[in-house]
């Protein structure tokens, strides 16, 4: 079953927590268009504060699953003959969340938004000052119009918070 995986990061500091850089953060969208290769390909767009907010979008050949990072989401996958279990793996480094969500099943056709944010600090983070990252999942099972994820999702899990 084929399964089309699309992340979408936003990464920022205390600078784009208010004005200019907020609003410019604010207004990224949460879904891009889908490159013309959709089959067996994870479509990551990266947008950060050091960048202005500009999109950067790369294609990656590896499978959709992927192990969760010091400060990157991770992703767990279940095939079965009725659809695809999806599961957002919370990255290392950030704030532990109270009752999250199990996986989703999702059937062919229909397609997820999985969204979570993070506040983090550490050692190798410029001296222990707060980074923030936002991590969109757009995940659909089977064919994939290119434009699907500027549409509304079957499903949609929240697990944002306020971010001090």
């Amino acid at each position: 079953m084929d399964v089309v995986a699309q992340w979408v990061t936003t990464e920022w500091t205390k600078r784009s927590r208010g004005g200019a850089g907020a609003a410019r953060r604010i207004a990224v969208p949460q879904g891009f268009r889908l490159p013309k290769q959709r089959r067996g390909v994870v479509h990551e767009v990266m947008i950060t504060e050091r960048n202005d907010f500009k999109p950067i979008e790369s294609i990656g050949a590896e499978p959709p699953e992927r192990e969760p990072g010091m400060a990157r989401s991770g992703l767990r996958l279940v095939r079965a003959d009725k659809g695809v279990r999806v599961e957002l793996l919370l990255a290392r480094l950030g704030e532990k969340k109270d009752r999250r969500p199990q996986g989703v099943w999702l059937a062919p056709g229909e397609w997820l938004r999985w969204q979570v944010n993070y506040r983090m600090s550490g050692p190798r983070i410029d001296n222990g000052r707060w980074d923030y990252r936002q991590d969109t999942l757009n995940i659909a099972v089977g064919p994939a119009d290119p434009e699907l994820f500027f549409g509304e999702p079957t499903r949609h899990i929240d697990e944002r918070g306020f971010l001090r």
